[in-house]
């Protein structure tokens, strides 16, 4: 029997992945009563929040978002947010970092670094929702501890994460069953690439923040990194600041989020320096992944992202 595709509509790649991404967000605002999207002003959650404006337009996005503010983000992140929330309309609530070190609630970290002390905002912001799921801009090829989540990854009633508590997730079923108190982290583009989010950034004209691409920068270099100098204490003594042509592979804090030398200015710059790239982002960028060979796992484990 010969099979033809005559008279048939072929999905490309991307559109298989905007279709299940489409079909995760859909799926949860049905389920679950009081959802939200974590947005950074990254990359990841830029592209999650056009998916899910696409999932729900012409009407508006039925549920907020949620931005955890270390106050060391980059100043170029901060403003594309509150752009982007502008422009569409959208409800933000923010967890500041900040506010629970005036109080006393958290203490500053050795080194500067603020990535750690994100995790109890989180889980309060959560719980004051309350919000029975969060969506999140996670992939799996970012990082080991990652590839090990499901789409439907339920958290306890302390926002505590289980690898042992995953679910199947046959012929595409989520299950988002949960008792009172606890709750469900949802990642529409896990199984999308860093190389997919940025031809789909190509193909859908995704705005992103500036720093995404390259641009003359103060930096300077630590343990292999180029980090840029703030007010969380960077840089120290014998550590040069110098300006370079850089760009940036991934949003975090600036005191952990390396930049790369870069002469990419466009989306299509930025594909091909992906394209012959062997490293991951993370891999690359995050100071905060090499803590030890478990740092995301363990930051995970107690309700980090």
């Amino acid at each position: 029997m010969t099979i033809t595709t005559e008279g048939l509509h072929l999905l490309s790649h991307l559109d298989t992945l905007e279709a299940e991404a489409v079909h995760i967000i859909r799926e949860t605002a049905g389920e679950f009563e009081r959802p939200v999207l974590l947005f950074s002003g990254g990359k990841d959650s830029a592209v999650m929040l056009h998916l899910a404006l696409k999932a729900f337009a012409p009407a508006p996005l039925p549920f907020p978002l949620l931005h955890v503010d270390t106050g060391h983000n980059f100043p170029e992140v901060i403003r594309y947010r509150d752009r982007i929330v502008a422009e569409h309309g959208l409800r933000l609530r923010v967890a500041a970092v900040q506010d629970y070190i005036d109080r006393g609630d958290l203490a500053e970290t050795p080194g500067g670094s603020r990535n750690q002390l994100q995790t109890v905002p989180l889980l309060d912001a959560i719980a004051a929702g309350p919000f029975d799921a969060v969506f999140g801009g996670g992939r799996r090829d970012e990082e080991k501890a990652r590839a090990k989540e499901r789409v439907f990854s339920p958290r306890d009633e302390f926002g505590m994460w289980d690898p042992r508590r995953q679910r199947p997730e046959l012929w595409n079923l989520y299950n988002g069953r949960h008792i009172p108190g606890e709750h469900v982290r949802v990642f529409p583009l896990s199984n999308w690439t860093e190389l997919d989010v940025w031809q789909y950034i190509a193909r859908e004209d995704v705005a992103l923040p500036s720093i995404y691409y390259a641009h003359r920068r103060e930096v300077f270099q630590r343990r292999g990194m180029w980090l840029a100098p703030g007010p969380w204490g960077g840089p120290r003594p014998g550590e040069t600041v110098r300006e370079r042509l850089v760009r940036y592979r991934t949003v975090g804090d600036m005191s952990c989020t390396g930049a790369v030398d870069s002469a990419a200015t466009t989306v299509a710059e930025v594909i091909a320096e992906i394209t012959a790239s062997r490293l991951t982002e993370r891999g690359a960028t995050r100071a905060d992944d090499r803590a030890s060979e478990a740092a995301m796992e363990d930051r995970k484990r107690e309700g980090y992202f």
